[in-house]
């Protein structure tokens, strides 16, 4: 891990231009070499699941840098296999770990498999004769405030069951696209699984349909409904609408989202359900993604959004930020945008831009999104961080990742009612943004204020909702709630303002959490004695 030639070439032959990988150390006191360590991340690390754990990463340190790339965090785990300790005894202080595949292919597990997919990628091969039963990453957390978090449930939690507040039948809950799970439930227990992946390859839906049968069987399961994402272009989704004999029943991806971190504490509403993440299909067929909902175990209310705006390019959008970044700059300042002095407009390439303008215009490949998550991808782009990203998440966790712990200020916002709807506006605050970049304001700071603007937003946005609504749990999930700096100064303020609010603790916030919701809505729709069901009306 120390070897930063033997690191890129690791990068190299797996495509893995930089997301980050994790190091192992031989114990935890090597590991406060690396990372700034406390007393709870020291028990964390040590504990029989060996889980990676994502700590802030010392000054200076010798790991190589592009084991974990634009990042001030590392991943580290300690050996959890005889084989691990084995090699720690040469002296050996940090080595990288990565799974054996192809990124974004599902790990090679099977000996031909191994030797024919990763030739290109190991020099050597260890083989033994007791084969592996079945794939599983290993397990990712970080801490907030104490406790564990997920931002990736497998090995050493998975099959474990989740205790659900009282029994129910057994179903099916199929979840998204990516980082995938499914879950099963039995009794008053949810079996989710482990991390599958991204649902994007028929490799990764063989995993999906090998990994269901293999729990079923595991654990006498036979489901009596099967649950699915709205979003009918899911591999998920048209497994479960392929199963012969089973009622079908769709759940909208935000509410699963709510309803996920509800099946935690048992919770049965209604409360407020904040859901922030980068895609979900929404009920009308807009991409949804910074949701103020209404939630209850088989009804939810959309109480307020972000503003839409388009996506120009549609899925393109989200792989390169810098679309979203010139929407809403054309959306706020028009053609005049080109006469802005900042750097961003520099790099903008015209010709492909008034290409996409013109899609906005017919309304071609430019689908409306409320998405947190591309506001993220926008405000990165503005200030020089990430114009393409080569893994999800990135432009968001990079801006995360250079923010000022310390700095000051918020941007301003709007909130008006459209159609019995809050509505936040982000546009002032983007406007602000602009004014800051032409002043030469430092990005670090810029990048604190936006995650103290966002945090402002969803105090507020609650604080209306309980007002006109008279509800104070608010729980948080999506994908943007592993952005921690970003929780921890929510939690801060809707704790000021008398809310209760809840977190994950035993599912990831991201889609790994999706199946969980899912499963908790399918029982209780059985339960009320129908066999199938779709969004329920507002």
């Amino acid at each position: 891990a120390h070897n930063e030639r033997a690191v890129a070439m690791l990068r190299s032959r797996k495509y893995r231009e930089d997301k980050p990988f994790a190091i192992m150390c031989p114990n935890s006191d090597v590991a406060a070499r690396y990372c700034v360590m406390g007393e709870e991340e020291k028990a964390l690390l040590q504990e029989k699941d060996r889980p990676i754990l994502i700590m802030k990463k010392r000054q200076g340190t010798s790991i190589a840098p592009s084991v974990a790339p634009y990042q001030n965090t590392l991943g580290v785990m300690l050996p959890y296999t005889p084989l691990h300790h084995l090699l720690f005894e040469q002296d050996l202080t940090a080595l990288v770990m990565t799974s054996g595949n192809v990124s974004d292919e599902p790990i090679a597990y099977k000996d031909e498999e191994a030797l024919r997919r990763l030739k290109r990628i190991a020099d050597y091969f260890l083989l033994h004769n007791r084969e592996i039963y079945m794939r599983c990453d290993d397990s990712v957390l970080k801490l907030f405030r104490g406790e564990k978090t997920f931002l990736r449930r497998a090995r050493g939690y998975v099959p474990f069951p989740i205790r659900l507040s009282h029994p129910g039948g057994s179903v099916l809950a199929c979840g998204a696209m990516l980082k995938n799970t499914f879950c099963l439930t039995k009794g008053n227990y949810a079996f989710v699984s482990h991390h599958i992946g991204d649902l994007e390859n028929l490799e990764t839906l063989r995993a999906f349909e090998t990994g269901i049968a293999h729990f079923q069987r595991l654990f006498q399961i036979e489901p009596e409904a099967v649950a699915y994402d709205l979003h009918p272009d899911y591999l998920s989704t048209r497994y479960a609408l392929s199963l012969e004999g089973l009622p079908k029943i769709g759940v909208q991806h935000h509410h699963a989202h709510a309803l996920s971190c509800m099946a935690e504490y048992g919770l049965e509403g209604p409360l407020i359900g904040v859901t922030m993440d980068g895609t979900g299909y929404g009920e009308d067929e807009t991409v949804w993604g910074g949701e103020f909902l209404a939630v209850e175990l088989t009804r939810y209310r959309r109480l307020g959004h972000l503003r839409t705006i388009p996506m120009p390019g549609g899925e393109k959008a989200i792989k390169e930020p810098w679309r979203m970044a010139a929407s809403y700059l054309q959306r706020i300042f028009g053609d005049q945008m080109w006469e802005l002095e900042i750097e961003f407009i520099k790099r903008l390439p015209r010709d492909r831009w008034e290409v996409l303008k013109g899609m906005i215009q017919r309304g071609i490949n430019a689908p409306l999104t409320s998405s947190a998550g591309r506001l993220f991808d926008a405000v990165s782009a503005l200030l020089g961080i990430r114009d393409e990203v080569n893994y999800e998440g990135q432009a968001a966790i990079e801006l995360e990742m250079i923010a000022a712990q310390d700095a000051a200020g918020v941007y301003p916002f709007t909130i008006r009612e459209e159609e019995k709807k809050f509505v936040v506006d982000p546009d002032p605050l983007i406007l602000a943004i602009v004014d800051e970049l032409k002043k030469g304001v430092p990005a670090p700071l810029i990048a604190t204020r936006f995650h103290r603007t966002l945090a402002q937003i969803i105090g507020q946005m609650c604080c209306r909702i309980r007002e006109r609504y008279s509800m104070d749990q608010v729980v948080l999930s999506g994908g943007v709630f592993q952005n921690h700096l970003l929780l921890n100064m929510v939690w801060d303020l809707l704790v000021a303002e008398g809310f209760r609010p809840f977190v994950h603790h035993k599912v990831p916030p991201n889609d790994g959490g999706i199946s969980l919701g899912q499963a908790l809505y399918a029982r209780q729709r059985l339960q009320e004695g129908l066999s199938e069901a779709d969004v329920p009306a507002e």
